[in-house]
């Protein structure tokens, strides 16, 4: 197990240092939202070429965090075509000015790429364990994983065709699975991560990795993914307030009447 978690350890290393090159060539730190979710499915396979784990449970958990992985990135690399830096780095820019290229390099990829480690932790700690056990356990996490991914591709799916329409600009996204979170997508996004660990638990020892998903999903609720989003979309969307009031933050559920 050491060798695969610092085998992951290595190549999270050169992917966000190359990254974070790219990223000054470009001027452009944005590109690291697309690489990370590239980055889990690079740890999937490293994990999947070194470890000496149960065969089955390996391929099961190399392919869901590649299918998480690759939808990811290449929805985030076509979302964000064209648009330049998001408004984060260029805060920080403006903020940090000359030194921004090696704040960035702490405080953007490091972070990313340590975050990036502890929350694969279920992906490196499954693929390990050579007990030959894929029963119900991994089933119920298959599951999970599976609704955290309709979530998070209906989500997306339905944002993007609400923004595609010029007559919604400025207005709350409350239709469709929005209506019963503010964010399905982070929500999917949590989902999957407990799915993840819950395959990797079956072993016994696999149970460490719900460090990674309760890591994923403490950050997605309150720390860069809700709390910081909608500090900006309270400024940006008219109405928002009432949406907060009416709508839960995370956890589906109906829409209070107010």
């Amino acid at each position: 197990m050491g060798e695969v978690m610092l085998s992951s350890a290595v190549g999270i290393i050169a992917l966000m240092v190359t990254t974070w090159i790219i990223s000054l060539i470009k001027k452009n730190a944005s590109i690291v939202d697309i690489v990370w979710g590239l980055g889990f499915v690079l740890v999937a396979w490293i994990s999947r070429a070194v470890a000496d784990g149960d065969n089955a449970r390996q391929w099961i958990l190399t392919l869901m965090t590649t299918v998480w992985g690759l939808r990811l990135g290449l929805y985030l690399l076509w979302r964000n075509a064209g648009h330049g830096e998001d408004f984060r780095y260029r805060s920080m820019r403006k903020h940090w000015g000359p030194r921004f290229p090696i704040i960035s390099l702490v405080t953007v990829f490091g972070l990313q790429g340590t975050l990036m480690w502890i929350v694969s932790l279920p992906v490196q700690i499954g693929e390990s364990d050579a007990t030959p056990k894929v029963g119900f356990i991994a089933f119920v996490g298959i599951a999970v994983y599976l609704i955290g991914l309709f979530f998070e591709v209906v989500g997306d799916a339905q944002l993007a065709r609400f923004k595609g329409d010029a007559s919604n600009a400025g207005k709350v996204m409350d239709q469709g699975l929005w209506k019963f979170t503010r964010h399905p997508n982070y929500f999917g996004d949590s989902c999957v991560w407990w799915g993840i660990a819950i395959v990797a638990a079956e072993t016994g020892s696999g149970a460490w990795g719900f460090i990674g998903a309760a890591v994923m999903t403490f950050f997605l609720r309150r720390v860069s993914g809700v709390t910081l989003l909608e500090k900006s979309l309270k400024k940006r969307r008219e109405g928002y307030d009432a949406y907060i009031a009416r709508t839960s933050p995370f956890f589906p559920r109906p829409p209070k009447k107010i």
